[in-house]
């Protein structure tokens, strides 16, 4: 067994009404089948002991609220294991998704009659919660809920196929199985605090719960890898994924994911001392507002204690006489599970990086209308005024039109043309906030609110460009809006939008000098990168009908995360150098790996490389069987079958343009080395070769 040092800054208290509640759930449970002597005997329930452990993460409420959410974790965990006994051992896929979606219909007004505990319980909870919360709770809430069922055949899946997931796969993943989102619902109908629906979206809000996620799953895999991983068999865990993908033994994978665990504890306290303030100044959030955002807040925070107090006592983990968790003491709060140094050196000399051999496996399509391009390219540029940033000469280094070519090789001259400009517009926005701005946010916001005016849905102009970066938008906004329906003209521009709010995270970080949290970087990193964005400037065309369950579908939301980290990742290596040493940011993946892990950085380098090609493997692995087998699932016809084949087909131009590009554009050629660093980390599983499209590129 390992061990590992917790980081505990908060102690556990206990609900006086526990034994009520241990009382009448052990009522509960035998009155809905639950101890029926095949799932669980009285014994070993009465040692997982769910009273405590509710009473230990909701300290305050009072004995009736506490007894119906200590129900609530019953049926959960009775669910877990049912499912395992029912369908993980058996393997039975079929199945399992009759039996997931059965349950559906008990979170909807006319149930059917119950036919097992399962959903005997999940009616009876659902007629006693609901009725005292609010629609936008409710829509939460069973959102959570099918999150946490339907996502059971993601494990089932990785179980029948022996697959170990790669990092960035379980973090995302575990968020939906493992419950803890459901865990926060909770979090508010016990405190008597939801959250205001206007905030509920907004990214502190959003982090405060995926934070509280995580790291409530990350430590409950800490305590349960040995029931899991030994005795059931499972694959879903993330000391085994630290295991697979680092290399390493269990202690040091114990070690990489308790420090994880700690890094997203210290995010959750980041978001509630520095942007929740600035969320209620933004939003003007009124006192009572204030006060219940903060209840939920700090209901999360009471989950952290008493859910690892409840861990340490229950049977559920550790058994009598298989050894216990180590004392908790000071060192906590400095050792290697404490406190972590967070801050970077500006400007620091740091030399060129050396590229890694990266697994690219598709080709790059060439576009015959990429020459007239980057003239019109460079001839927009200068009309818009971006040469207040950029000289002639970097525009033309830049050579944009080449991204835009690789990205949709069938475009027209008028598409092409108008796909480089919206990549130039973009990437002189990113250079352009920091030159402008600085620490300043209030201006970088006061800029995003103005640039909404320009892309109007009902294409009226509504304010006068004062800047060229407004001059752009509103140009290219007049050009791209006005033949796309409705539906996908507000599509779009929510994504422009989400780019450059994305662009105040990182100026906070850069005015902190703060390096982000792994799991925080990677989901902001596909916002300041304009992911969304550049994935839709194959899509300008008006076309295929892909329905919205399936682009909603795991599979599919898969694969485009997968593809978009794998780019996200190679913008950080390619620009270590000029991001770092000469203009002295924080926002960069290669840096949050070397202050994460304490390594340098070619290890840092080796790292991100592994993690990008273990992103190629499950894309290529999600299109060859999880994606055939939703479709089937569905009973898709040939048109829309046609219509996902080309969606993924763009998927692959994207990767392989947007790749293309960055060996070749003259804005990182000089900070970067192109000569392939030795095979290493993640390689046992993942073939990697330096190649695009199946031939070594010359750079020249």
């Amino acid at each position: 067994m390992f061990t590992v040092d917790f980081y505990l800054p908060y102690p556990a208290r206990l609900n006086p009404n526990v034994e009520t509640a241990r009382a009448h759930t052990r009522q509960w449970a035998r009155d809905m089948g639950m101890i029926d002597g095949t799932v669980w005997t009285e014994e070993p329930f009465e040692g997982m002991d769910y009273g405590l452990m509710c009473a230990y993460t909701h300290p305050d409420c009072d004995a009736e609220a506490l007894n119906l959410i200590t129900d609530w974790y019953v049926w959960v965990f009775y669910f877990d294991d049912h499912f395992l006994e029912t369908f993980k051992r058996t393997r039975d896929l079929a199945g399992a998704q009759v039996y997931l979606d059965r349950l559906d219909a008990f979170m909807a007004g006319d149930p059917p009659e119950p036919a097992n505990p399962v959903e005997r319980g999940l009616a009876d909870l659902w007629a006693r919660t609901v009725p005292a919360r609010s629609a936008g709770w409710r829509e939460r809430f069973a959102e959570v809920t099918r999150d946490l069922l339907q996502e059971s055949m993601w494990e089932l899946f990785h179980i029948d196929a022996g697959l170990v997931s790669n990092p960035l796969e379980y973090i995302e993943e575990r968020r939906k199985v493992g419950g803890a989102p459901w865990s926060a619902c909770l979090v508010e109908h016990a405190t008597g605090a939801e959250v205001p629906p206007r905030l509920a979206g907004t990214r502190p809000l959003r982090v405060l719960t995926e934070s509280f996620a995580d790291a409530v799953h990350l430590r409950n895999d800490l305590f349960s890898y040995h029931r899991e991983v030994a005795e059931e068999g499972e694959l879903s865990n993330c000391v085994l994924v630290c295991e697979r993908f680092f290399g390493c033994d269990t202690q040091r994978a114990a070690e990489l994911t308790n420090d994880l665990l700690t890094s997203r504890l210290h995010q959750f306290e980041h978001t509630v001392l520095t942007e929740l303030p600035q969320l209620f100044a933004d939003h003007a959030v009124d006192p009572a507002e204030q006060e219940r955002v903060l209840r939920y807040a700090k209901g999360l925070q009471d989950w952290q204690a008493g859910g690892h107090e409840w861990h340490m006592r229950s049977n559920r983990y550790v058994k009598p006489g298989t050894g216990s968790w180590p004392a908790v003491s000071a060192w906590h709060l400095t050792g290697p599970g404490g406190l972590r140094n967070h801050t970077a050196v500006p400007y620091r000399t740091v030399g060129p990086v050396r590229l890694p051999e990266l697994h690219m496996p598709f080709q790059v399509g060439q576009n015959p209308h990429l020459e007239q391009a980057r003239a019109a390219e460079i001839e927009w540029a200068h009309r818009m005024g971006f040469t207040s940033v950029w000289t002639d000469r970097q525009i033309r280094l830049h050579d944009f039109a080449l991204c835009s070519a690789g990205i949709d090789p069938d475009a027209s001259p008028e598409e092409l043309i108008l796909s480089a400009n919206w990549l130039t517009w973009g990437t002189y926005g990113d250079d352009y906030y920091p030159l402008a701005f600085g620490p300043d946010l209030a201006a970088a916001k006061a800029q995003n609110r103005r640039l909404s005016l320009f892309m109007p849905l009902d294409l009226a102009p509504a304010a006068t460009p004062a800047n060229p970066l407004e001059l752009g938008l509103a140009d290219l906004w007049s050009r791209t809006a006005e033949p796309m329906p409705p539906a996908s003209r507000a599509a779009f521009r929510a994504a422009v939008e989400r780019m450059v709010v994305s662009w105040e995270w990182e100026l906070a970080n850069q005015a902190q000098r703060r390096v982000a949290d792994p799991v925080d970087y990677i989901e902001m990193r596909r916002l300041t990168f304009g992911s969304d964005m550049t994935m839709s400037l194959a899509r300008l065309r008006p076309g295929r009908h892909i329905p919205d369950e399936l682009y909603r579908a795991r599979p599919l939301w898969s694969m485009t995360h997968a593809a978009q980290d794998y780019l996200c990742l190679l913008n950080d290596i390619v620009s270590y150098q000029k991001e770092i040493q000469v203009h002295g940011e924080t926002a960069n993946g290669v840096l949050v790996m070397e202050t994460f892990l304490g390594c340098d950085l070619p290890r840092a380098v080796e790292v991100v490389a592994a993690l990008m090609n273990s992103r190629m493997k499950q894309f290529l692995h999600v299109e060859a069987a999880d994606l055939p087998a939703l479709l089937d699932d569905a009973g898709a016809d040939d048109e829309v079958r046609r219509a996902v084949a080309d969606h993924v087909q763009e998927m692959k131009d994207w990767m392989a343009g947007v790749m293309n590009w960055h060996l070749r554009t003259g804005r990182y050629r000089q900070y970067a080395e192109w000569d392939p660093l030795p095979r290493g980390l993640g390689t046992a599983t993942t073939k990697i070769v330096s190649l695009v499209g199946g031939a070594r590129w010359p750079i020249g």
